[in-house]
């Protein structure tokens, strides 16, 4: 049993009553007691409906059935409507926030005193350009790959509910390596089907059979100057092994420089060619043997690709006009064996 005391306004017109909400439930179940809420009536003939048998003392004791009004006048009475705001800025919580390689993780706290549905982080272009939605969910902490090396990126976030956006949170800025650090990618080389064997943390590979393979490395290029080396651990005369840089749909089953996503040197113990779509041009005498290096300079701000043999450039500027998103990558097949090594400065060159 729960006593509840009307307003002056309905109480002056009768005595307390005393509510049997139980009764009440078995004439209104609750959904058509909230639809009420949303719908006040100001009808002022609020009306108390008993049976014919109902006898009034002088101290009378109801458990009336009430009509519609009256409920939405009890309803709204005793549970009064709340008004949802947007919510307050997120706290950006700057010792959880950190930047490697090309990623950069962003965490934030969720704001006081606010109902929160979900954020949305949002990132510049690493160049301070316009900022872009990267993330939208409930987590408060969120690592975003694939970015730009050697770039300063701006993060802010907000939080939404059912009443709109929040402010932004505060920028922090997050820089980028300088250089490069990747591996090979043997899921991005084709997966455990592609012949391919990595060793080596997967710094190293080799092939079972004769085909040529292509295996790919862990990180795209689209801006920068990028250098990576590769040591030639195993080499056998009768082979040409194809280094350079390829698109994500490369065809992973020819020498690199056979279709039109690749550009690549291939080479053997005595020269090289430059080769792109199965065209290749410009030999340059000079060739590798167990234990060579070979240099492969990506330069995205003169949109050029240039090759080194042990430290010395083997011709001129392989290729150029390069645009888009570019994978480190090379071709070999059985008899060859490298290992790649990244995070390495770019050695200064001639451009002709």
């Amino acid at each position: 049993m729960r006593t509840a005391t009307l307003p002056k306004s309905i109480s002056s017109r009768f005595q307390t009553v005393s509510t049997n909400f139980s009764h009440l439930t078995n004439n209104y179940n609750t959904n058509d007691i909230t639809s009420t809420t949303n719908k006040t009536n100001t009808n002022s003939n609020t009306k108390i409906i008993t049976s014919s048998s109902t006898t009034t003392t002088s101290s009378p004791s109801l458990s009336p059935t009430l009509s519609l009004p009256t409920l939405s006048l009890l309803s709204t009475t005793l549970y009064p409507t709340l008004t949802t705001k947007t919510p307050l800025a997120p706290t950006i919580v700057p010792e959880d926030c950190s930047a490697e390689n090309n990623s950069v993780t962003v965490a934030w706290q969720a704001p006081a005193h606010s109902i929160v549905d979900g954020y949305v982080l949002e990132l510049d272009d690493g160049s301070g350009g316009e900022f872009r939605e990267v993330y939208c969910g409930k987590e408060t902490i969120c690592t975003v790959d694939g970015l730009h090396f050697n770039s300063m990126y701006n993060a802010r976030v907000k939080a939404f509910n059912n009443a709109g956006e929040g402010e932004y949170s505060e920028l922090i800025g997050l820089q980028t390596a300088e250089v490069a650090w990747f591996t090979f990618d043997p899921i991005l080389s084709g997966g455990a089907g592609s012949g391919l064997v990595f060793s080596n943390n997967n710094a190293t590979v080799s092939v079972e059979g004769w085909e040529h393979r292509v295996a790919l490395g862990s990180v795209g290029f689209s801006r920068g100057i990028h250098y990576w080396e590769f040591t030639v651990d195993k080499y056998t005369m009768d082979t040409d092994p194809a280094f350079g840089v390829a698109r994500i749909d490369v065809n992973r089953n020819k020498m690199l420089g056979k279709d039109e996503k690749s550009f690549a040197m291939y080479i053997d113990g005595q020269r090289s060619w430059f080769q792109h779509n199965s065209v290749h041009e410009r030999r340059v005498e000079g060739g590798i043997t167990t234990g060579s290096t070979i240099g492969v300079l990506l330069d995205l701000e003169r949109h050029t690709l240039s090759f080194l043999v042990n430290e010395m450039p083997q011709g001129s500027v392989a290729f150029r006009d390069l645009y888009g998103v570019f994978y480190p990558a090379v071709s070999i097949n059985r008899g060859v064996t490298l290992t790649l090594h990244t995070a390495m400065e770019a050695p200064k060159m001639d451009y002709f």
